[in-house]
């Protein structure tokens, strides 16, 4: 039997946790060798877990990256900003790289890490976990069976939720584009990679519309406090943005205090620590008076190459379920909702039901419908047997994806339609 391949994590917030997750359930397969992050409940929870020497465990990539190679490869699961120079290094030093998604804020930065794997002839992958999801399989081999002809259009909802665009791009880390990246890029490069990948042709013209509708100091309820523990509970007990709905009400009374998202504002979870982080910390902000700027809605329209089209609709108002996805065909209609597939067959008038027998429902809170550890387990796989096949996410599918999304946000911005080459 061959050795657990050797992994470095950078970044142990809540992607890096769970892709340790996966590591600590496969330890046969992978074992996390080195870890970096500069803040320390997060490093030592990880390292505690995985049983990593205190010498091991750093707090920042350059100190990993100082040491001459010891592993296998590196997870890089940093804020966005901080994905290009780390990657472009370890690139250099022969690691393999599973890169978080997106790549980098720039197409420039985007095209930067791309020369870097391309010149080491490095494995690499990005984390666009909707190409490795259960329903994503089916969908894959029934499109490639011709049960539905060739594509003609795809209707894609990504159904943000209302409190997971206040808990993340409202007040939290990915609210801002000058800190972070725009709204698409940041939430929505999953499902614009995921339209590509499953319309397996190049997209030639997009077109975007999308706003900051509603949290914006306008809209801001009559009377309303600048924190929500402070704020008069006539006014609190009536706003679906509220921070003590989201993180107290609907959560520490149902006894989930100790999961995402409640354990980003503070490692201490009990009830008198998120008060304090909610008193004291940016998620406990009024959502109508952050410094967010990112939309909270958008639309996306995509024109392929043989003529087919594709709609993405990005939302915050509504609940967070997994994606809705429509695709009509020639000869039959595919309709699903991350979890059962509606097959329909033009010719027999038959609809058939697909259960892909997953427990969730395919939102980040259950793994992207098995999608990050399918993702885990064909970059593992790929270590293991030096075959970089099993990655369906590797540096040139992403880098054309994302240029869509770059393009995508220029035509919002210019009101114009963009053509993509």
């Amino acid at each position: 039997m061959s050795e657990p391949v050797r992994l470095i994590i950078l970044g142990c917030g809540g992607r890096g946790t769970g892709y340790a997750n996966w590591v600590r359930n496969h330890p046969d397969r992978a074992k996390i060798v080195a870890i970096a992050e500069p803040r320390d409940f997060y490093r030592n929870r990880i390292g505690d877990q995985h049983n990593i020497p205190e010498e091991m465990r750093f707090r920042s990539w350059e100190e990993v990256a100082a040491k001459p190679k010891f592993a296998d490869a590196v997870l890089i699961c940093m804020m966005d900003d901080l994905h290009e120079i780390p990657s472009v290094a370890f690139a250099g030093m022969g690691y393999h790289i599973m890169l978080e998604k997106p790549m980098a804020p720039t197409e420039a930065a985007c095209r930067r890490i791309a020369d870097a794997v391309r010149r080491s002839k490095i494995m690499f992958a990005v984390c666009h976990v909707l190409r490795y999801t259960y329903y994503t399989r089916h969908v894959k081999k029934l499109i490639a069976d011709g049960s539905i002809g060739q594509i003609v259009s795809i209707q894609h909802l990504e159904p943000v939720g209302h409190w997971h665009q206040c808990h993340s791009f409202v007040r939290g880390n990915w609210r801002n584009e000058k800190e972070t990246c725009f709204m698409l890029l940041a939430k929505c490069c999953h499902d614009i990679d995921w339209i590509r990948y499953i319309m397996d042709r190049p997209c030639t013209k997009i077109q975007s519309f999308g706003s900051l509708f509603e949290f914006r100091q306008e809209r801001r309820p009559e009377g309303a406090a600048s924190r929500c523990a402070v704020c008069p509970p006539e006014v609190e007990s009536l706003c679906p943005a509220s921070a003590l709905k989201i993180y107290m009400r609907d959560r520490m009374i149902r006894g989930l205090g100790h999961q995402w998202p409640t354990d980003v504002l503070t490692p201490d979870t009990t009830p008198r620590g998120v008060m304090l982080a909610l008193r004291e910390g940016p998620y406990g902000r009024c959502a109508y008076q952050c410094d967010n700027d990112v939309v909270d809605n958008q639309v996306v329209n995509m024109s392929f190459k043989d003529g087919a089209t594709a709609q993405m609709l990005m939302t915050a108002f509504c609940n967070e379920r997994g994606r809705q996805t429509r695709i009509f065909g020639t000869r039959g209609a595919i309709r699903t909702d991350s979890n059962i597939i509606h097959l329909t067959d033009f010719l027999t008038n038959e609809t058939k039901e697909i259960d892909t027998n997953i427990v969730d429902d395919g939102s980040i809170l259950s793994g992207h419908g098995g999608g990050d550890g399918g993702l885990m387990d064909s970059f593992v796989s790929a270590l293991e047997t030096g075959d970089p096949s099993t990655i369906r996410s590797g540096v040139d599918d992403t880098l054309e994806s994302h240029l869509m999304c770059f393009k995508a946000e220029e035509s919002r911005k210019t009101g114009t339609v963009c053509s993509i080459e």
